[in-house]
């Protein structure tokens, strides 16, 4: 499994229709190829105060070449899942990136930065998600290991890779869930589909769930 980010600029001279198709050239044929089936992120530079950064989630399809443009190819994104983020998410905060991978070992942000399409690590991936479409759910339990983990000196191999495997899938259904949920809230206008109420959480948001709903209890004869 992979995540990536795709930069999409609003003046591009490519022909990116974010919703349903991103295009690139051959160069990045590779990269994108590892990230078919996977989930990415958009991220248009800040250029002036209001530009989005990242903003968007979407999961790629398929990857073919572009019928229209020699030496490009279009990533095909997948129907119904891109979904816009809440709030933008700017590059960096008072931590620096928000997207650490794109720092070199000396701590700098490298040339990788610049790059149209890249991996992202699922740890980078969480935490942009979770500021891009806040939820109270944790998608990661926490960073810092226990204490009694950072004086072992070593880890058995076959329980990290469980591990991994195991946030990888939490994480996808994280992602689906939250795709579904912001689906339905649009599709029904933040409404109840059976009584037309609208519920908004202590936080001004509005829920998905059916526990107003009561059953009609007939009437004896």
């Amino acid at each position: 499994m992979a995540r990536g980010v795709f930069i999409h600029r609003a003046d591009s001279v490519y022909d990116d229709q974010p919703e349903s198709q991103y295009q690139f050239p051959a160069m990045y044929l590779d990269r994108a190829s590892q990230l078919v089936g996977d989930w990415i992120i958009y991220y248009e530079p800040v250029k002036v105060p209001g530009s989005k950064g990242y903003h968007a989630i979407a999961r790629v399809e398929r990857i073919v070449p572009d019928p229209t443009a020699s030496g490009r190819y279009l990533a095909l994104i997948a129907p119904g899942s891109y979904l816009p983020f809440e709030r933008g998410v700017p590059f960096s905060d008072l931590e620096g990136p928000v997207e650490r991978g794109v720092l070199n070992a000396a701590g700098a942000i490298s040339g990788r930065a610049q790059a149209a399409v890249r991996p992202i690590s699922i740890a980078d991936f969480n935490r942009i998600l979770e500021r891009g479409i806040p939820d109270e759910e944790r998608v990661l339990p926490r960073a810092d290991p226990p204490p009694f983990e950072r004086v072992m000196e070593e880890r058995a191999p076959f329980v990290f890779e469980a591990e991994r495997e195991r946030v990888q899938a939490y994480t996808s259904r994280i992602v689906r869930d939250r795709v579904f949920r912001k689906t339905v809230l649009e599709a029904y206008d933040c409404r109840c589909a059976v009584t037309g109420l609208k519920f908004i959480n202590g936080g001004g948001r509005a829920e998905v769930q059916a526990a107003h709903i009561k059953p009609v209890e007939a009437n004896g004869p």
